[in-house]
């Protein structure tokens, strides 16, 4: 396992500052790359300074339209994917930008829930996102709705062993 750390960016589509903070590189598999953020760690958070209360573990896939957040409890989500931009990787840093839309699983329950497609219709005509987006957007969101209650990998388990390394 390398301790290397990541800086994790996600913009708006406009440029506007959303997230920024280190993370510790925990594994890459054949599915992605493992991040693991520990509470305490310095953050901003929609473009305000922050720290984190509570540890998780941030999942980029390999080219997908997405990123997972995997959490432990207390926090209500245990699962909360971002659609976003595939993921640009310039070194030690990776670029995102985040696409409103949110799907998430809440904890102790098969409930699956789609986010903020008000904001993401406002934010379409303000930033102006490219049709080919806005479908990718869709379809990760439609895809990712499914996923999450079916077990597929890694919303089913695989995230555990490293949510268990930052907790």
């Amino acid at each position: 396992m390398s301790s290397d750390v990541v800086r994790v960016v996600y913009r708006k589509y406009d440029g506007t500052p959303h997230r920024d903070y280190p993370a510790r590189r925990l594994a890459e598999d054949d599915l992605g790359v493992w991040l693991g953020v520990t509470a305490g760690t310095h953050s901003i958070y929609h473009g305000r300074p922050s720290v984190e209360q509570i540890p998780f573990v941030l999942f980029v896939p390999h080219d997908a339209w997405w990123t997972t957040m995997f959490n432990p409890p207390p926090r209500t989500s245990e699962v909360y994917c971002d659609i976003a931009s595939p993921a640009r990787w310039d070194g030690a840093t990776v670029y995102l930008i985040d696409l409103d839309l949110d799907v998430v699983r809440r904890r102790g329950t098969e409930l699956v829930e789609l986010r903020d497609e008000d904001e993401f219709a406002e934010h379409r005509v303000r930033f102006g996102y490219p049709d080919e987006w806005v479908t990718e957007a869709r379809a990760a969101a439609e895809w990712l709705f499914g996923a999450l209650g079916d077990g597929t990998e890694p919303f089913a388990s695989a995230y555990r062993k490293w949510l268990a390394l930052v907790v």
